[in-house]
């Protein structure tokens, strides 16, 4: 037979008599023009392989922000500023431990280097191991007897000067030192000086009574209690005190009842009159 006749089965080509050829594989489907060529598996991570030629990005290789991105110049200048802030909030809390903690060998040895240091913008008025909150309520005031120039004369009632302070601070957010402190100060320092009987007791009596007067006297000018035409001839200053009254809890029980310390009056020099600190 013909090697036409014998179908699909017939050899391309010559080969060895009685052995039939291998058959030609069939034609797969053809891949699209514009497809990959084959698929690549993805990545054990899940992320794609980086494009060839290219290093894998670095996350610190991003812009600096802070203290970093400053020059080195200005960097030290930060680190220099800090530090001075630092070593100053130390010595601050240094010097008020030890003002307010029991003496002790250091705060005797550097009691003047920690007075200048705390008074008087951060003074403390209590102790840091034995508090003694103030149990009273203390009013200072003062009345004034004026001169008019007819040569005549009338008195002031009495002017509550730490009722004027409170309100004063009430709702400040930032009150200034004098208002706090000053009359305080000032009549904490006369009775430290004077007895029952207001007779100074050592060196200091004189001073207090005339630190007090002096303010007494700005007070009034600032109040204006002597009028245009009048003169502040003398002054006579008085405490209140009061108790403070207990929590309902405590079952302690305090008087109600005001107490009165009236100094007697003072005559006030030439300078002081009109509102002069002498």
């Amino acid at each position: 037979m013909d090697a036409q006749d014998k179908g699909s089965d017939a050899r391309h080509g010559p080969a060895e008599p009685g052995v039939p050829g291998p058959r030609a594989p069939l034609p797969g489907p053809a891949a699209p023009a514009d497809g990959p060529a084959a698929a690549e598996p993805p990545s054990p991570d899940g992320e794609e392989t980086a494009a060839a030629g290219q290093p894998p990005r670095d996350p610190s290789d991003g812009p600096r922000t802070g203290v970093a991105a400053l020059s080195l110049r200005y960097q030290i200048g930060a680190a220099l500023a800090l530090a001075v802030v630092a070593a100053a909030v130390c010595v601050h809390l240094g010097m008020t431990f030890l003002h307010v903690a029991p003496p002790n060998t250091v705060s005797k040895k550097h009691s003047g280097t920690i007075a200048d240091w705390i008074y008087p913008e951060f003074e403390q008025n209590w102790k840091l191991f034995a508090p003694n909150p103030l149990q009273q309520n203390v009013s200072v005031q003062v009345r004034a007897e004026i001169r008019t120039p007819d040569g005549g004369s009338r008195t002031t009632g009495w002017y509550d000067l730490s009722a004027q302070d409170g309100r004063a601070i009430d709702g400040n957010p930032a009150p200034s030192h004098t208002q706090q402190n000053e009359l305080r100060r000032a009549w904490d320092f006369y009775v430290s000086t004077h007895d029952d009987d207001n007779r100074p007791v050592g060196l200091r009596g004189a001073l207090s009574e005339s630190y007090l007067r002096r303010i007494m006297v700005m007070r009034l000018d600032r109040a204006d209690a002597a009028g245009r035409d009048g003169e502040v001839a003398r002054v006579q200053v008085r405490s209140r005190t009061t108790q403070v009254p207990p929590p309902p809890w405590s079952g302690e029980k305090v008087s109600g009842k005001a107490v009165y310390r009236v100094l007697p009056w003072w005559p006030l020099p030439e300078g002081e009159t009109r509102g002069g600190i002498g």
